[in-house]
């Protein structure tokens, strides 16, 4: 049985090696390397102009910090690396502070070096979101808005064992946020809120028509505020509940504080959430709450937003994030915004983070896979009842962890295949193409460019057998492109055209059009 098995499989590549035959003159343009000049959204895909599906596979690159200007630091050979290793497209994060230091005053000359990055990536056929960035609020606490923006009131700020904490323990930038919801007056008199808005419409006038932009990211993880202060307690009387469910103990208040303000007691009792089952109930306690803030707050200030930019700027996407609890599996309530005659706008994206529970903890290789599992189907739901394409602008965040984070990483890529997402990793930081997840998880072969629409496909690392699945589109006659980051171990190469990338083993695999509305599949063993 095991020797008929391998008989199939060899005759089944050696078979899809003869079906794409190599390109002859007669192919003309549907062989020939073609890279997007645009990319848009089309229902709930992104889509080039030449009519092809487009997975946007990326990375965060990002610079928080004042003192260098919020600029990172990698110039134009950080990008031809970039395009080395695959991706297609970043998330460019920006910060309100460098942009506006002063009320209505826009810093030309972090907008110039914002302009110098792009043409780099431009230069490598990478595509640019630009998200406008934002941890606990602003510069006084972490990173976004500038001081003369943070109306915080002069309340206590409380920090925790990990960074986020003080999300929910900070008064300061709990009161800061609601002051933005609220839209309260800047020191000038214009609202805060209003002073983003005006903000994002002077960037959009910036790229409306740099076809490198292809969208914009509107607020990093946006927070709810002091209504926050009821998700803590609404968790643990959900903890406690499923303890006494599932064990019959009775947890004092005392106790459940210990836990939850413990990063690794934390972790250790985040093992009863390792199942659907379990995990469904208790993050669900936070809907309510969740659901007035999105529906209310962050709609609002969406469609607010949105209205400013498509005053200038007709043709980038938007691009939606849900609020900071959806990150671990909350149900989101935000909805596509309308145009200004009320219609609905087209293009828009759903912009999601998915993290399990470990996440920014010395734990994060315990990641749990039903958890994570359950964020992606919950993000999946989330972006067909909108009818948009999904991006996952940040997961993974596995820094400097070493090789017991593979499995983890590997995990959370095959489900970002199989439910064809966009994606940008969180984040580069300089060596981290030396790791091992990086070098056994985030590089792999993907289809970047399918001509009609992508079915499915999967890269199994341990096999190392590639596979992919799609209706070819007659009307389309542009190639399929899929990257490969290590052409000298395809087996089977004849009867593809390469386009080598220059100097990497990288590369990509050239399948002409047919010209048929026919399902075709690709299968590359290495």
């Amino acid at each position: 049985m095991l020797r008929k098995n391998i008989r199939i499989t060899y005759l089944l590549i050696v078979g899809m090696a003869l079906l794409l035959v190599a390109c002859g003159e007669s192919d003309g343009a549907s062989c020939q390397v073609t890279f997007p000049e645009r990319i848009s959204v089309e229902g709930n895909k992104f889509v080039d102009n030449n009519g092809r599906q487009v997975i946007l596979n990326g990375i965060n690159v990002v610079n928080k910090s004042k003192e260098e200007n919020y600029l990172f630091k990698g110039g134009p050979e950080f990008y031809a690396n970039l395009k080395k290793w695959g991706f297609n497209s970043i998330r460019f994060i920006i910060i309100w502070d460098g942009l506006e230091p002063e009320p209505g005053v826009y810093n030309e000359e972090y907008l110039k070096e914002i302009d110098r990055r792009i043409e780099w990536a431009a230069a490598n056929d990478i595509f640019v979101i630009l998200d406008m960035h934002q941890d606990l609020f602003g510069l006084k606490y972490s990173d976004g808005a500038p001081n003369w923006a943070t109306l915080d009131e002069g309340k206590t700020h409380t920090a925790g064992s990990i960074w986020s904490d003080a999300y929910m323990l900070s008064e300061a930038v709990q009161t800061a946020f609601d002051n933005f919801w609220d839209n309260q007056p800047a020191p000038d008199g214009v609202g805060v809120q209003d002073h983003y808005a005006n903000l994002w419409r002077y960037i959009a006038k910036r790229y409306a028509n740099n076809p490198t932009v292809i969208g914009y990211d509107i607020m990093n993880e946006p927070f709810p505020g002091t209504s926050a202060q009821k998700a803590t307690p609404a968790l643990l009387e959900a903890y406690a509940n499923l303890v006494y469910k599932l064990t019959g103990e009775l947890m004092t208040e005392e106790k459940l504080a210990e836990i939850w303000g413990d990063a690794s007691k934390r972790t250790e009792a985040l093992k009863l959430l390792s199942t659907k089952e379990n995990y469904a109930p208790v993050i669900d306690a936070l809907y309510d709450f969740n659901h007035e803030f999105e529906s209310v707050h962050l709609q609002a200030m969406y469609q607010k937003v949105s209205q400013a930019i498509r005053e200038v700027d007709q043709k980038t996407v938007l691009f939606l994030e849900h609020s900071y609890f959806s990150n671990t599996g909350v149900k989101s309530s935000i909805e596509r915004v309308s145009l200004v005659d009320g219609t609905p706008d087209p293009l828009v994206a759903y912009a999601p983070h998915g993290y399990d529970l470990v996440t920014d903890t010395e734990d994060a290789a315990a990641a749990n896979s039903e958890r994570v599992a359950f964020i992606y189907e919950r993000i999946k739901e989330k972006g067909q009842q909108l009818g948009m394409p999904v991006w996952l602008g940040e997961w993974g965040a596995y820094y400097s962890h070493s090789e017991g984070i593979v499995p983890v990483a590997r995990y959370a890529v095959s489900l970002i295949e199989e439910n064809l997402f966009g994606n940008a990793y969180w984040s580069y930081d300089p060596g981290t193409e030396n790791l091992s997840y990086f070098q056994k998880a985030l590089l792999r072969p993907y289809p970047a460019y399918t001509c009609g629409e992508l079915l499915s496909y999967h890269y199994e690392h341990e096999n190392a057998r590639f596979r992919m699945e799609w209706q070819e589109n007659e009307n389309v006659n542009s190639p399929t492109m899929v990257y490969v980051p290590f052409l000298s171990k395809l087996k089977e190469v004849s009867s593809y055209k390469i386009e080598k990338i220059d100097n990497s083993d990288a590369g990509w695999i050239v399948i002409p059009a047919n010209n048929k509305n026919s399902k075709r599949e690709l299968i590359l063993q290495f």
